[in-house]
């Protein structure tokens, strides 16, 4: 799924239509993320059918893990601070593509590691949290008072 989308971005690079390369990307990550969080019962909605328990471990390791894209309705907003990770990469893009074939080629490829990264890191980011919720570690418990 995400070396297919990869492909995508790599090959928006080369229409030569102004911010087409960039609308792409954050189109595709929003339904790529989005296609993640559902494949690990991760989506709002999924996360709502929990029982208050679960819900509870679910919301507390995508806490811990950092992840700002699990468990939420996936905007191009949040797209956009994810794709500022790799940021330099997209920054070099946009101005290799003023190059003759070689500078397009380079913004291929660049495109192509810019959204496989955040897709890989996004998957990585789901098996913390499922990890954590199969294998919560110690819970601290209350001392019992008399």
């Amino acid at each position: 799924m995400v070396r297919q989308r990869a492909l995508v971005s790599a090959g928006a690079v080369l229409v030569p239509v102004p911010g087409l390369d960039l609308a792409t990307d954050v189109g595709l990550l929003i339904r790529l993320i989005t296609k993640i969080n559902q494949a690990f019962g991760l989506t709002p909605q999924q996360i709502e059918r929990l029982d208050m328990d679960t819900k509870v471990v679910v919301y507390a390791a995508i806490v811990g893990t950092g992840a700002n894209m699990i468990g939420r309705l996936v905007s191009a907003e949040l797209v956009v601070r994810a794709l500022q990770v790799v940021a330099t990469r997209i920054t070099a893009k946009q101005a290799a593509k003023y190059l003759p074939v070689a500078g397009q080629a380079l913004s291929a490829a660049m495109s192509y590691s810019a959204m496989w990264y955040v897709g890989e890191k996004h998957i990585r980011d789901c098996i913390r949290v499922a990890e954590d919720v199969i294998d919560p570690g110690p819970w601290p418990t209350a001392e019992r008072v008399d």
